[in-house]
């Protein structure tokens, strides 16, 4: 397992369109996926301890963030041949034994992964109400480990400023997790 860390944000870079299939059954777009004031994108996987350690704060940021008008999706692109946690049926379990309340879809060709520069899981994309990017960092303090409570929770705070400002904070600390397992 190789540990990355995502690169700096490059403000105002525009997300990129995306139709893929979610675990609900059905294909999601890009458009069908914003919310009114922004869209966070997260690359994650079934598999890895940094997404595991934070799997329950995601969702409860992704339902705080939408009464806020900010729409969350999660997209799994990890090659699932050689890692079988992370197939589809064990993505449709996961999404239910968590109650996913946004969109968790496949990226099987990889596709999506490479056009947005995605390298590792977790790996979180924030996006304002144009669809500009805004935010690129971490969720909070936590590694392969749970930060302790009441620690910062730098992507909510920085979505909330997305949502109610247009403009992300200027200082990010980096996401770093698990490399995007990709096909040879």
């Amino acid at each position: 397992m190789v540990s990355l860390e995502t690169p700096v944000c490059e403000f105002n870079t525009p997300a990129i369109d995306f139709k893929l299939p979610g675990v609900d059954g059905r294909d999601w777009t890009l458009e069908e996926c914003r919310g009114p004031n922004g869209l966070l994108v997260m690359f994650i996987c079934n598999h890895c301890p940094y997404v595991k350690a934070v799997r329950e704060r995601i969702v409860r940021d992704a339902r705080e963030l939408k009464t806020l008008g900010v729409n969350c999706v999660a997209i799994m692109s990890n090659d699932a041949s050689q890692y079988q946690e992370d197939s589809f049926d064990n993505m449709r379990k996961i999404a239910e034994e968590f109650e996913f309340p946004f969109p968790y879809l496949l990226d099987e060709t990889q596709d999506v992964a490479k056009a947005y520069g995605a390298i590792c899981t977790p790996d979180f994309f924030g996006y304002n109400a144009e669809l500009g990017l805004q935010y690129r960092g971490r969720l909070d303090a936590s590694r392969k480990e749970t930060a302790p409570e009441g620690g910062s929770r730098d992507l909510f705070v920085a979505m909330k400023q997305v949502a109610e400002t247009g403009q992300g904070p200027a200082d990010q600390i980096p996401s770093i997790g698990c490399s995007i397992k990709w096909r040879e």
